[in-house]
C-alpha cells in the first residue's frame, strides 16, 4: 500500500478562516486541561465503587453483579450516543462554552441522585438520564480545536487528553480510599456532585471562547451537514469506526477490574483502594506517554502514531488475561496505559485536521456518538462475557479487538497532508 493511497488533504476554501485561532489560545487550552482534569477526577471516583455498591442496591448474586456492572457502566454512554450529535450541532451554532456549562450541571445533578438511589432501577434511571445531557468531553475537544492554531492541534488535544488521564489516575484512588475510610459507598457520589458543581464555576469564569455564529442558512441545514461531513470527508467515516472499536475494547474491561482484583487477592478490607490503584496506573502511564505522542503526531503523522498506539495496546493487553498476582496485573495495566491513552486524541486530531474549524463541534458531536456507543457496548459486553465465561476472557477478547482495529486503521485510514505543502 503506497503512501499516496493514505493521504487526505485539508479542506480548501475560506471555511478555515471563519473562526481564526485566538492569539491567547494557550490560556484557554490550560484552563480546559485543568477543568477536564477536575471533571474526570470527580467522575472516576465511582469506577472502583460501583460493583461494590450493587449489593446495597439489592443485587447480591455474583452473575448479577457482573451483568449489572456492565449495564450501569454502559447505560449513560448508550443514551449519549443518540443525544451527542444534537449537542454538537448546538455547540457550533451557539458556542461551546454554554454547552460545557449545561453538561457539567447535568452531571452534578444526576450523580447526586445516584447516591440517593434505593434500588438498582433508580440508579439505572439516573445514569440513563445523565446520558441525555452528556457531551462534556466532545464539547471540550471542539472548543479547544476551534481556538488553537492548526499546526498545534495534536499537541493541544494531547494535553487535553492528559488532563483527562491524570484525573482518571487520581480519581479512582481517592474514591476507593474515601469509601474505605468512611465505610460508605454513597459519599463518593455526593463528593463527585460537589466537585462537578465547582467545575461549572471554573468554566464560567476561566474559559474564554472566541465564537463566530454561522449564518442562518448554515444553521438550518446543520443536521444534514453533520451527516454530509461524516460521510463525504475523506477518512472521517473510517475514523468513526476506529473510535467506536477503540472505546469498545478499552471499556469492556472497566466493570471487571475491581472484580478481577478481588479474584486475585481474595476479600480484603482495602479492596476498593486496590481496585482504584489498578484503575489509576493506566492513567499514570498515559500521563507520561500522551503529551509525547500528541507532540510527535504533529511531526511524524497522525496515522503513524495511531498505528503505534494500537500495536502497543494489543501487545500489552493480552498478558492481563494470564495474570496470577495483583502486582503483576497492576504492572500490566501500566503497560497498557503507555499506548491506549494516545488512541483517542490522535484520532480526534486527525479528524480535526480533515474538517473546517467552524464545523468541528458538529463533527465531534457525530464522532462522539462512536465513542459513546463504544463506552456503552463495551461494558455491556464485558459484563456479559465475565458472567458467561469468566473474568479472564474479557482481557483476551479486548486484545483481539485491538488487533482488529490495528488492521482496520492500516487498511482504511488515510494520513493527513496539509494542502499547502503539496
Amino acid at each position: 500500500m503506497t503512501d499516496a493511497s493514505h493521504q487526505a488533504s485539508a479542506p480548501t476554501g475560506s471555511s478555515y478562516e471563519e473562526i481564526a485561532p485566538d492569539r491567547h489560545w494557550r490560556i484557554t487550552l490550560w484552563a480546559m486541561v485543568g477543568i477536564q482534569f477536575i471533571m474526570t477526577m470527580a467522575f472516576s471516583f465511582l469506577s472502583p465503587i460501583m460493583p461494590l455498591f450493587l449489593p446495597k442496591l439489592g443485587v447480591t448474586t455474583e452473575a448479577g453483579i457482573d451483568l449489572w456492572s456492565g449495564i450501569l457502566n454502559g447505560s449513560t454512554s448508550f443514551v449519549a450516543a443518540f443525544a451527542s450529535p444534537l449537542w454538537g450541532r448546538l455547540a457550533d451554532n451557539y458556542g461551546r462554552k454554554p454547552m460545557l456549562i449545561r453538561s457539567s450541571c447535568a452531571i452534578a445533578l444526576f450523580t447526586a441522585l445516584m447516591g440517593l438511589s434505593l434500588n438498582v432501577w433508580q440508579f439505572f434511571g439516573a445514569r440513563a438520564l445523565m446520558g441525555v445531557f452528556a457531551g462534556f468531553s466532545s464539547t471540550a475537544m471542539a472548543l479547544v480545536a476551534s481556538q488553537v492554531p492548526e499546526q498545534r492541534l495534536g499537541y493541544a488535544l494531547g494535553w487535553l487528553s492528559t488532563g483527562q488521564l491524570v484525573g482518571s489516575l487520581i480519581g479512582p484512588v481517592i474514591g476507593g480510599i474515601l469509601a474505605d475510610l468512611t465505610g460508605s459507598y454513597r459519599i463518593p457520589f455526593y463528593c463527585t456532585s460537589a466537585i462537578t458543581f465547582a467545575a461549572v464555576f471554573l468554566v464560567w469564569r476561566g474559559v474564554h471562547e472566541r465564537f463566530v455564529r454561522p449564518d442562518g442558512g448554515r444553521r438550518r441545514r446543520g443536521g444534514l451537514r453533520g451527516l454530509v461531513l461524516l460521510i463525504g470527508t475523506t477518512g472521517v467515516l473510517p475514523l468513526f469506526f476506529v473510535l467506536l472499536m477503540a472505546q469498545f475494547s478499552t471499556r469492556a474491561v472497566q466493570p471487571v477490574v475491581t472484580l478481577f482484583v478481588q479474584e486475585l487477592t481474595g476479600p480484603r478490607p482495602d479492596l476498593a483502594t486496590l481496585g482504584g490503584v489498578a484503575f489509576s496506573v493506566t492513567g499514570l502511564a498515559g500521563m507520561i506517554a500522551v503529551p509525547l505522542l500528541g507532540k510527535h503526531s504533529d511531526e511524524i503523522g497522525y496515522r503513524r502514531v495511531l498505528l503505534i498506539c494500537l500495536l502497543g495496546a494489543t501487545l500489552t493487553s493480552l498478558p492481563q488475561g494470564f495474570a496470577q498476582g495483583y502486582w503483576v496485573f497492576a504492572l500490566e495495566r501500566f503497560g497498557v496505559g503507555l499506548f491506549i491513552g494516545g488512541i483517542l486524541p490522535t484520532a480526534n486530531a486527525l479528524i480535526g485536521r480533515m474538517v473546517p474549524r467552524s464545523d468541528r463541534g458538529t463533527v465531534y458531536g457525530m464522532t462522539a456518538s462512536a465513542t459513546f456507543l463504544g463506552n456503552s457496548l463495551g461494558p455491556l459486553t464485558g459484563g456479559a462475557i465475565a458472567a458467561s465465561f469468566g473474568l479472564r476472557w474479557v482481557f483476551l477478547i479486548t486484545a483481539a479487538l485491538l488487533l482488529a482495529n490495528l488492521i482496520w486503521v492500516y487498511l482504511t485510514v488515510p494520513e493527513y497532508v496539509d494542502a499547502g505543502r503539496e
